[in-house]
């Protein structure tokens, strides 16, 4: 398989189990703010993998799990929080197959030329750039590196962000990498998605790094799990759809 698909493949993946996990755990509270915020990232999570297509069938898998259905198939009213759980939990687990049968893709479809990830940024200086990268943190995570992984990964998301903002007229050369987010959250130029990034993400400018530990010694790298990089990876493509979300 194509290492740039197979890198996306397997941070599908980390997504739709790290979902399955939180459903179950929610299914034994069933606490009302706690299932909403789990139904949006799930929501975000299925749109991705469908391509933001309404009719994909994993989209409209989706959205069958909101409705309880009569015998006649007409529809009657919303389904309980349990049972919406239950139903997302398997629209997951159909995703997560659908997932792993990629591995069995011809040897000339998984040969074929990636899509030209990053035409959406407006800086066409910066795309085969950007492109690069995207190469490197997805070989530094298979091959163990989380540090540059992750450093990699953040790099790239606040790069597209910054892009974004500046052609919105903004000057951001002075803001944090978190300012840089919530300003772009608030232009609604992406969704939620950062949410999800780690203390070692938001960090990952601090010359000192997370929890005061020196960049590139050994104690540095023990402060970054593999799961770090990984979500972050995975925020990576999030807002990479948001920013261009025909891709």
């Amino acid at each position: 398989m194509d290492e740039i698909l197979r890198a996306h493949v397997d941070a599908s993946l980390d997504l739709i189990e790290d979902l399955m996990r939180r459903g179950r755990e929610i299914k034994v509270a069933l606490a009302v703010d706690v299932i909403r915020e789990w139904q949006r990232d799930c929501a975000a999570a299925i749109n991705q993998l469908s391509g933001g297509s309404k009719a994909h069938w994993l989209a409209r898998a989706y959205s069958g799990a909101f409705l309880v259905r009569a015998m006649d198939g007409a529809v009657v009213v919303e389904a309980t929080a349990t049972e919406i759980v239950d139903r997302m939990l398997d629209v997951l687990a159909q995703a997560r197959t659908s997932l792993s049968g990629i591995d069995s893709l011809p040897t000339a479809a998984a040969a074929a030329p990636s899509p030209r990830r990053f035409e959406f940024v407006h800086n066409p200086q910066l795309r085969p750039i950007l492109a690069q990268a995207f190469v490197d943190s997805a070989r530094a995570l298979e091959d163990g590196d989380r540090e540059s992984a992750l450093i990699t990964s953040c790099g790239i998301l606040e790069a597209i962000i910054t892009d974004a903002l500046e052609k919105k007229g903004l000057n951001v050369s002075a803001w944090s990498f978190d300012a840089r987010i919530e300003a772009a959250e608030r232009q609604g130029l992406i969704g939620r998605g950062c949410v999800r990034l780690p203390a070692a993400a938001r960090s990952y400018r601090d010359p000192a790094g997370d929890a005061g530990h020196v960049r590139g010694g050994a104690t540095a790298v023990a402060t970054i799990s593999e799961r770090d990089a990984r979500v972050v990876r995975q925020v990576l493509l999030v807002v990479m759809r948001d920013l261009d979300p025909g891709r």
